[in-house]
């Protein structure tokens, strides 16, 4: 950065870098400042260029600190950007690439600067930053303008009003990444912030009246998914030379100005960890909206920014009745469903999606509608399949969002008519054909057999089956292999319990020591949280049969093959009443079998299930209430979600890095 600076190891030796920390104040006016700003500089994107970047900017960033409050050219080299924001707009319509580029390299500084001071002073010690006067001749008076909050609404104005093209998706991206930085604070402290300067300006400063736009475009940045502009060879006229507004720099500099997001200059390839990385402004977009989406409702208001994501419609909507919500808006509900399906490798796009489920009912029901629903369920169910390589918080949201979709009938029976062919993903066995639905059912088991052999997480366990459970009176046509799983889980868990059933009477029978009495609490607990489990899979199970027989022959011939696992359930009173039902249907359909006689086919066996499951009289099996569970966030939900949604931004922000020490939000491990 500075004047014609392109290498990070060049900064410390800048001369206009060592001007603008130095001791000598520097007018506004002063020509200084737009030689500062003519620079091309690659902008990191990869979290190791970044640390580079950071490490090369501290020590500068320091000596300002020291030397501002006497100088104000931190405050000089804001107004600069600031009275440059103001032509933005216009700049584009003209194409004026130069302007761009200069306003684009002062925000540019003025991030990397924040991002230092954030992490060096608390929020009134960076408001005096930028209220320091200038004691330079031709200063202009400041009177009583805050900065600092100028700065924030004038990021949200170009965010919302500059459009999206090649020469501007540079600077939008820093107005983006520059308000992340601000917020960054939270990062440094354990308790959430509730209040503060900077986010008292973004909940209730002058750029409110903002959020519906700032929100719609976020979104919109996600829902396109632009890639960066390509590397252009030539941006200014030949003509331009060395003089002019270029300030003696070679027209030469300017030529790998558009590829800041290609470390390496023009002509470089992509490594392949540079292709995996995401796209940077969609990211940095959905990231800031999470962060937004966020912030903790203040004593007397909501946060503007959900108030905006829980009301906005589809553009299609045609009704007429007014949103009560100020901040209600219209979006394209086709493209933003698409993106949704697209994106789901990511936890900030199943974050979204989750957050779009739970908290917007225009959008739960659009996708709910969509004939199309396995384009969205397919990557969830990936999400899941593939839990080892999973953090724990993606696999949670992506369990929450199928038992949401779950709540709903219609979508619990449409399920079962979408036919897939060769699920290439699922290794354990070859699946040339299969329902939607017995994807999802064998999915959802697999996942709960993991958790039950590795992390043993109770909240996984409740979700998954509470899922399952909610389906369970839609099981229709039941997949062969998937109707074995439902029995094989069972058998896992009346295994399992018939191990902790014997530790405990083992633990009973042995001494009485203080080692044994602390051991018993343990099983005593163990064993009720399986027989809680081994209970809800005899409610599953039994709610099939009571409301579908008929249409899963596959599961009643698995209960059949392995009915010798039900037998110690009989007269277990946690499940005498819900095994009568069961009993009923395995003596019922074992009758029958007996008299076809002996050595029978499986095809006959079948046949044979298939004519019982129509003459079963209904009213032998015993009604019991319709299992349904409708997820319902905790209370302080913010405790979760904003250290979920800032170690997302610690790990996924493009061309943003931070130094483990300091962070108190969350443990580095969890991150």
């Amino acid at each position: 950065m500075g004047a014609n600076t392109s290498q990070v190891n060049d900064l410390s030796q800048n001369p206009s870098l060592g001007s603008l920390v130095g001791t000598e104040a520097i007018s506004e006016n002063d020509p200084f400042w737009n030689q500062l700003i003519s620079f091309t500089f690659t902008s990191p994107t990869s979290s190791r260029d970044s640390k580079l970047l950071e490490e090369a900017v501290i020590p500068l960033a320091k000596i300002l600190i020291e030397n501002n409050p006497r100088t104000g050219n931190f405050g000089a080299l804001v107004k600069i950007f600031l009275g440059r924001t103001k032509e933005l707009k216009i700049s584009t319509e003209c194409q004026d690439q130069l302007f761009i580029w200069q306003a684009h390299n002062a925000l540019f500084m003025i991030r990397c600067l924040l991002k230092v001071f954030v992490r060096e002073m608390i929020e009134e010690e960076l408001h005096m930053q930028f209220s320091y006067q200038q004691r330079a001749p031709g200063s202009s008076e400041t009177g009583s303008e805050d900065l600092l909050e100028e700065l924030i609404c004038n990021l949200v104005h170009l965010i919302v009003e500059v459009p999206l093209l090649d020469i501007t998706y540079s600077i939008l991206f820093e107005a983006v990444t520059t308000l992340l930085v601000l917020l960054s604070y939270q990062l440094f402290h354990k308790e959430i912030l509730r209040d503060g300067l900077i986010y008292k300006y973004l909940m209730r400063g002058k750029c409110v009246d903002l959020t519906s736009r700032l929100v719609k475009t976020l979104l919109y940045n996600f829902i396109r998914q632009e890639k960066c502009p390509p590397p252009v060879t030539h941006i200014f006229d030949s003509q331009s030379e060395g003089g002019g507004l270029l300030y003696g720099l070679a027209s030469g500099v300017a030529s790998g100005l558009w590829t800041v997001f290609t470390l390496g200059g023009a002509g470089s390839k992509l490594s392949p960890d540079q292709e995996q990385q995401p796209l940077p402004l969609p990211n940095q977009s959905l990231l800031l909206l999470l962060v937004l989406a966020n912030l903790s409702d203040g004593p007397d208001w909501p946060n503007p920014y959900r108030q905006a994501i829980k009301s906005f419609k589809n553009t299609q909507d045609t009704s007429s009745i007014p949103s009560p919500n100020l901040h209600a808006f219209q979006i394209n509900f086709n493209s933003l469903y698409t993106a949704l399906c697209d994106q789901q490798r990511s936890d900030q796009a199943t974050l979204l999606l989750y957050t779009l489920l739970h908290q917007n009912t225009n959008v739960r029901t659009y996708v709910l509608s969509r004939t199309d629903m396995e384009n969205l369920v397919m990557p969830i169910l990936d999400i899941l399949y593939h839990v080892e390589d999973r953090n724990s918080h993606h696999v949670y949201m992506a369990l929450i969002v199928l038992l949401i979709l779950t709540e709903d009938d219609t979508f619990n029976r449409s399920i079962h008519e979408v036919m897939l062919k060769n699920i290439t993903w699922y290794t354990e066995r070859s699946l040339t054909e299969i329902s939607l639905g017995s994807l999802l059912i064998l999915v959802v088991i697999r996942t709960i057999q993991f958790n039950m052999t590795r992390t043993r997480d109770k909240y996984l366990h409740t979700n998954c089956l509470a899922a399952l459970a909610n389906m369970s009176a839609q099981f229709r046509c039941l997949h062969q292999y998937a109707a074995q799983r439902i029995i094989s889980l069972f058998a896992l868990l009346s295994k399992k319990h018939n191990k902790v059933l014997e530790q405990a009477t083992q633990s009973l029978r042995g001494p009485m020591g203080s080692e044994g009495n602390a051991a018993l609490p343990d099983y005593a607990q163990d064993l009720n949280v399986i027989e809680e489990v081994i209970r809800m899979m005899l409610e599953i199970i039994n709610s099939c049969l009571s409301n579908s027989l008929h249409h899963n022959p596959n599961l009643v011939y698995a209960l059949l093959y392995k009915r010798e696992l039900f037998e110690q359930f009989r007269s277990h009173p946690s499940f005498q009443d819900i095994m009568q039902n069961l009993d009923t249907v395995i003596g019922f359909f074992s009758a029958r079998l007996e008299q076809a006689g002996s050595d029978l086919s499986v095809e006959r066996v079948q046949e044979v299930i298939k004519k019982g499951a129509v003459v079963l009289p209904k009213d032998r099996l015993k009604k019991f209430p319709e299992l349904k569970f409708k997820y319902v966030e905790e209370d302080q939900p913010e405790d979760f979600f904003i250290p979920y949604v800032w170690s997302l931004v610690f790990n996924s922000g493009v061309g943003l890095h931070w130094t483990p020490q300091g962070i108190e939000l969350f443990s580095m491990d969890s991150s």
